[in-house]
């Protein structure tokens, strides 16, 4: 007698365990199916080329209604089962009718989440699950208007992208930094962003969405930060739940999902589940793979074979056409982990490979994802890739090859192959160059055929043609590169961020062809003060991109707490500001207050959560930030000046004040510290400073370029000037060059030294017309600089990060 199998559900899953079952000629069930939907299954995959339009719901039927008729198998569609009684072994459905059972599959699939946030119910929000959800979509677009997207993950991109072909204007609201961050790095979705863009879908990441907003359709969405996007659809796509009440309502173990073995049988050894219901190991899928690897194991289970699941490793492939993404594996940095990384820029292409002890672990893709399928194979096989690492992420065409001898090939080319594509400039011009004039090094070429002049991202190929023809007698031109992660220097790198319009860190990278996903230590926070010296009011500071110090907004001391240094303006202070110093280093129990070397007041010890109280009370006293921990304006040490010493010539301390004040919050390649001295007596200490002012009969002495830290160093004279204004006008001149031309770390000391003293006094001194410019890009920079973090912190929407995580008491030892 044929035993009875019923399945609840019917998605892809159980209808791939049924295609098992069957290939493998199992004909010992009479099949029962109840389905919730009133259609049959289909490639629920495919629902995004549905909504683009690529195609129709017909083109993605995987079982009609003959497939169902000709193996006997009873179908109910639009009829889900209600409930599970286990111990009569029957399930009863919508009607009430109940059917018995043998064995029991359930394939329950998932629910898309939407958030019980205000006006999430109202008419026109969809979520993005089925073919009622994709038909509903559809019907708005023929409607036209706005559609917002909540959630930049794989389903809502496919959602924004079918929306979009569909006639709508689509903005894609994403949590995160990144799109879609589970399955790529920073840098790849980065690049899918552009792609986005490019296609007109607006892309805003970091969106909090608070609520959904209308009378009884929706009209908007606002975010929690206050933004709002007009709409007159709205999608949820911000993740999926495991259907599991009917497993639960049943008694059987449920976690996240409905709990099964690597047989996948539940709690109840005759009730299998299988899909995104179910929770294996501790983890839910929700990719199609997993799900047929597990339907493979049911059948055979049903067959009465053994069989077991050990869990999936998992790849993902975006399905909008023309944008090709792809990702496996883990490719997050760790210990002993190593990364290979190909960038073209040209071709908008990235390729990451994450290794463990020389087996790919993960794989990023984006633009060429041709080798996707091998790499992900040889991830799965762990394969050990030392032979071929050298030509690995060229992928399988270069496989086992032998290393490629980049100047053999570039000598290979011939002489009407094109070198530099900025300034048409081929290979024979360049040969001919360096053999007819002497050329020996990569200056040489530039300065002679301007090859490599522009982009740069020739650079290689013209040092390799260098090296081709000059053999030993080549040396790379003595430019160390910024850090590892590229071979560019930090003029170079200045310079290409202005030429190619470079606004973004990621766009950096790609660009100018990093090497590394991410770069690291040296060349982020370089990055990050070169954008925004490049591109004030543009470029929105990245705040993972500096050192504590900066982050915290306070320095942090050996014993891991932190020291506040609020700002005393030219050094002078007033009762008040000294009381609540007292009371802020009293009810914080800050163990030392001191005063610095360029009149402050430190207060050392400050816990990390009392951080944001500490500096809301110094900012109610009308304090604001000393950037202590910056690289920045520091100090504008003062003495008293004409007010109050014999020997004072100008108002000193007034001077101070101002230039304090017009200067503070500009971010510089290092710390700046000023000083201006009443008279020649110097009791300022003018002469060691980055910028220091002796004020004398005729008016003011200007000096600049000196130091006293780790190197001792006079200043240089800069001019003569007669009014505080000329003081202010030079002073901003010469920061401002400072931070157009100074490399990152590099004090101005150093950077004076480099570019040459005589070269900096001309341009400040001798040109005007350059002097002024210099003065307005500063103005413009100030605009958008000269504002307190402390009290951004203090009252911000970073305020939590300095809140305690958690008290863990520590468990008591034995003895």
């Amino acid at each position: 007698m044929r035993e009875k199998l019923v399945i609840i559900g019917n998605g892809m899953a159980p209808g791939r365990v049924l295609d098992e079952l069957f290939d493998n000629g199992v004909d010992r069930y009479d099949i029962t199916i109840f389905n919730a939907e009133a259609r049959v299954n289909y490639d629920r995959i495919m629902l995004s080329p549905v909504l683009s339009g690529e195609k129709r719901f017909e083109d993605i039927i995987i079982h009609d209604d003959a497939w169902y008729a000709a193996h006997g198998i009873t179908l109910y569609k639009g009829k889900p089962v209600m409930a599970i009684h286990r111990a009569s072994k029957t399930v009863t459905a919508i009607d009430g009718s109940s059917v018995p059972y043998d064995k029991l599959l359930i394939a329950t699939g998932s629910r898309p989440i939407i958030p019980p946030m205000p006006g999430h119910d109202l008419v026109g929000v969809v979520s993005y699950r089925d073919l009622d959800d994709v038909d509903a979509m559809l019907a708005a677009a023929r409607r036209g208007g706005r559609a917002v997207v909540i959630g930049g993950g794989l389903l809502g991109l496919e959602a924004a992208a079918g929306l979009k072909e569909r006639g709508m204007q689509v903005t894609v609201l994403h949590l995160a930094a990144t799109l879609m961050e589970r399955q790529l790095d920073s840098a790849a979705g980065h690049l899918l962003a552009q792609a986005l863009r490019q296609r007109g879908i607006e892309v805003v990441t970091e969106a909090n969405t608070r609520a959904v907003l209308g009378d009884s359709h929706v009209q908007a969405v606002e975010l929690h930060d206050g933004r709002r996007f007009d709409a007159d659809l709205v999608v949820f796509a911000i993740g999926i739940r495991p259907n599991t009440s009917l497993a639960a309502a049943a008694d059987l173990d449920v976690a996240r999902g409905i709990v099964v073995g690597d047989d996948l049988r539940t709690s109840d050894a005759d009730i299998f589940a299988v899909g995104e219901c179910v929770e294996h190991r501790g983890q839910c899928y929700g990719l199609v793979a997993p799900l047929y690897e597990m339907a493979r194991v049911v059948a055979s289970e049903l067959a009465g074979n053994k069989a077991a699941y050990a869990g999936s490793q998992v790849s993902t492939k975006l399905k909008v056409t023309g944008i090709d993404v792809y990702s496996a594996g883990d490719f997050a940095d760790g210990e002993g982990r190593e990364e290979i990384v190909l960038r073209d820029a040209a071709r908008h292409t990235y390729k990451r490979l994450t290794l463990a002890d020389n087996r790919i672990v993960g794989v990023v893709l984006f633009g060429d994802t041709r080798d996707g399928a091998w790499f992900y194979q040889q991830m799965r096989e762990a394969r050990d890739v030392s032979d071929t690492r050298d030509t690995l992420i060229f992928g399988q065409h270069y496989a086992g090859g032998a290393a490629l001898d980049p100047t053999a090939a570039v000598a290979a080319l011939p002489d009407d192959a094109e070198i530099c594509g900025c300034n048409g400039v081929c290979k024979g011009k360049i040969v001919k160059a360096i053999a007819g004039q002497g050329l020996k090094t990569l200056n040489d070429v530039r300065a002679h055929t301007k090859a490599s002049s522009s982009c740069g991202s020739c650079t290689g190929l013209v040092e390799q043609l260098l090296k081709s023809q000059l053999g030993a007698a080549y040396s790379v031109d003595a430019v160390p590169a910024m850090c590892g992660c590229t071979r560019l220097g930090h003029d170079q790198v200045r310079r290409l961020i202005l030429a190619k319009e470079l606004k973004s860190i990621p766009d950096v990278m790609q660009s100018l062809e990093w090497t590394t996903s991410c770069g690291c230590a040296k060349c982020r926070p370089a990055l990050n003060y070169y954008l925004l010296a490049a591109w004030p009011g543009e470029y929105q500071d990245d705040a993972q991109s500096r050192y504590i110090n900066e982050r915290a907004h306070a320095n942090i001391q050996k014993d891991g707490t932190f020291s506040v240094v609020p700002r005393m303006w030219g050094g002078m202070t007033t009762p008040a500001e000294l009381r609540a110093i007292a009371d802020v280093a009293e009810r914080f129990a800050i163990p030392a207050v001191k005063v610095t070397g360029g009149q402050r007041i430190d207060l050392l010890g400050v816990r990390k959560q009392d951080l944001p109280a500490v500096w809301a009370e110094l900012n109610a006293a009308g304090m604001v930030s000393g950037h202590a921990y910056g690289k920045a304006l520091r100090t504008v040490k003062t003495c008293v000046g004409s007010d109050w010493c014999r020997f004072g010539t100008q108002d000193s301390t007034g001077l101070g004040i101002r230039l304090e004040k017009y200067l503070w919050g500009a971010w510089t390649p290092h710390k700046v510290k000023l000083a201006v001295s009443g008279c020649p007596r110097n009791c300022a200490e003018a002469t060691c400073k980055d910028f220091g002012v002796i004020c004398v009969d005729s008016g003011y002495e200007l000096h600049f370029a000196g130091a006293a830290g780790m190197h001792l160093k006079a200043t240089e004279i800069l001019c003569n000037v007669a009014t505080e204004d000329e003081v202010v006008e030079y002073c901003a001149a010469t920061l401002q060059l400072y931070r157009e031309q100074g490399h990152y770390l590099e004090r101005m000391y150093t950077w004076a030294a480099r570019v040459g003293v005589a070269t900096v006094r001309d341009t400040i001194v001798t040109r005007a017309d350059l002097r002024a410019a210099l003065v307005a890009r500063f103005d413009k920079a100030q605009h958008y600089a000269r504002h307190d973090p402390w009290a951004q912190r203090a009252h911000g929407r970073e305020n939590g990060e300095f809140r305690l995580m958690a008290r863990v008491a520590r468990p008591r030892v034995s003895a």
